[in-house]
């Protein structure tokens, strides 16, 4: 082989490293530019982040009897305005009940009482079936038309039937295991309740 075709094969190859190189190059780079939105689309987004933080509800205009739902951690919170009816009709239920004092369900401690909760008159708990997650719908009346004879007035589950008394306790004899759930909460004013935090908590 001539000296002059050595130095040609000598620069093709060069050519050849080089083009191959470049080549690399872009295409770890275009890996890269790829790779990033697959990782950033790990990163629980802004939105998923706040999906935890506590929530405030106002029930300045709630009246004796109605419900509010409040959405706290994709999940809907009920805050229910008891009269003293119903607070009275509590202590009557027990022996309906498959847990009345609440010793196998989820709440915090200042809720483990007969009215599950911090202040008599007002419920706050998750409209979460703790069966298989339906929401139950809310029965306040007794006697209501589309419920049971004797029906006291509470949550019923139309996926399978569990039913739930004013406190969010769970009857006997239903597929739900346990009451409604009640999620941490206190009274931020007279008519603020922060869900989702403890009184002395900061989320």
């Amino acid at each position: 082989m001539s000296k002059e075709e050595n130095n040609k094969t000598s620069v093709n190859l060069q050519r050849r490293r080089l083009l191959t190189g470049a080549t690399g190059v872009v295409g770890a780079a275009g890996a890269t530019f790829l790779a990033v939105p697959f990782v950033s689309s790990w990163q629980p987004s802004e939105k998923a982040k706040a999906a935890g933080a506590p929530v405030d509800a106002d029930i300045t205009k709630l009246q004796p009897g109605q419900m509010l739902t409040v959405a706290w951690r994709g999940k809907p919170v009920w805050v229910v305005r008891r009269t003293p009816d119903m607070l009275e009709n509590l202590p009557k239920m027990d022996g309906d009940l498959s847990d009345p004092e609440s010793n196998e369900s989820i709440q915090p401690d200042y809720c483990k009482n007969e009215s599950r909760a911090i202040k008599d008159e007002f419920l706050v708990v998750v409209g979460v079936c703790t069966h298989l997650g339906c929401a139950p719908l809310y029965r306040p009346a007794i006697g209501s038309p589309d419920m049971d004879e004797g029906w006291q007035g509470g949550f019923f589950c139309p996926c399978h039937g569990s039913k739930f008394d004013l406190a969010g306790r769970v009857y006997k004899s239903v597929p739900a295991p346990t009451n409604l759930e009640i999620p941490p909460y206190h009274f931020k004013a007279d008519n603020v309740i922060r869900i989702g935090e403890s009184e002395g908590e900061t989320a």
